[in-house]
């Protein structure tokens, strides 16, 4: 009967071990290795013990009749500790690893303001070329140039204006180029990807393309093809 709060308690723990990750990573109390992948490892070990032995604690009727809500409790929150690293992981398995998304994979827009920004970051500033083209266009068919029946300068301002709603910080505003340049922060990691946009005109209309591009980590899960939908929505 004394089991059913320390076991609630092992849970809280490995929340507490989940969620301290990231602002770990932001702070330089910790590497990127660790505040996501180790951190998260020990997260899930605690998640299948409190999870585990709240089952067997639930099994037994007088636990359950007498401390059954704590009990639950505790493997409600077991689980879903287990289930975030569960998900990132088949998240990881079923997207390519691959960190530099454009609309543009021919001619990608070319990162210039940025390219001091990103000096020691472990991702270089180039496109790796044909073989992440063939993984993006598989992986995210969706990405493609945004045409707009709109001239090149109004469709800029509203570009600009689109990446500042988005919370973007705006690095490079070039109108006579047709080229924005911005650096989107994530929330819990902090992780700082750049993004390029290129404004053309395309006879009477414009063509919007886009580039984002992470500066560490391998793949992205997603992440700058999402940044990129959610803009073109957002400016169409």
């Amino acid at each position: 009967m004394k089991l059913a709060r320390p076991v609630l308690w092992i849970v809280v723990l490995a929340w507490v071990l989940l969620l301290v990750g990231g602002p770990g990573y932001r702070l330089g109390l910790w590497g990127l290795g660790f505040g996501l992948l180790g951190v998260m490892r020990y997260a899930m070990i605690l998640g299948v013990i409190g999870a585990g032995l709240a089952i067997v604690l639930l099994l037994l009727p007088r636990s359950r009749r007498e401390r059954g809500g704590t009990v639950l409790a505790a493997l409600l929150l077991g689980l879903a500790v287990v289930a975030v690293p569960v998900y990132m992981r088949q998240s990881a398995q079923s997207l390519p690893a691959i960190h530099d998304i454009t609309t543009d994979t021919e001619v990608p827009p070319r990162f210039i303001d940025a390219l001091a920004l990103r000096v020691g970051a472990p991702n270089p500033p180039e496109y790796a070329g044909d073989e992440v083209a063939a993984q993006q266009l598989e992986a995210y068919p969706d990405i493609q140039p945004l045409l707009l029946d709109h001239p090149p300068a109004a469709v800029f301002d509203a570009a600009l204006n689109t990446a500042r709603e988005l919370g973007w910080e705006i690095i490079a505003s070039v109108p006579e180029q047709g080229r924005i340049e911005a650096v989107d922060t994530t929330l819990w990691y902090g992780f700082r990807d750049d993004v390029v946009i290129r404004i053309q005109a395309d006879g009477e209309a414009s063509r919007v393309d886009v580039r984002s591009k992470s500066r560490v980590g391998r793949s992205d899960l997603g992440a700058n093809a999402a940044r990129i939908r959610e803009f073109l929505n957002q400016l169409e």
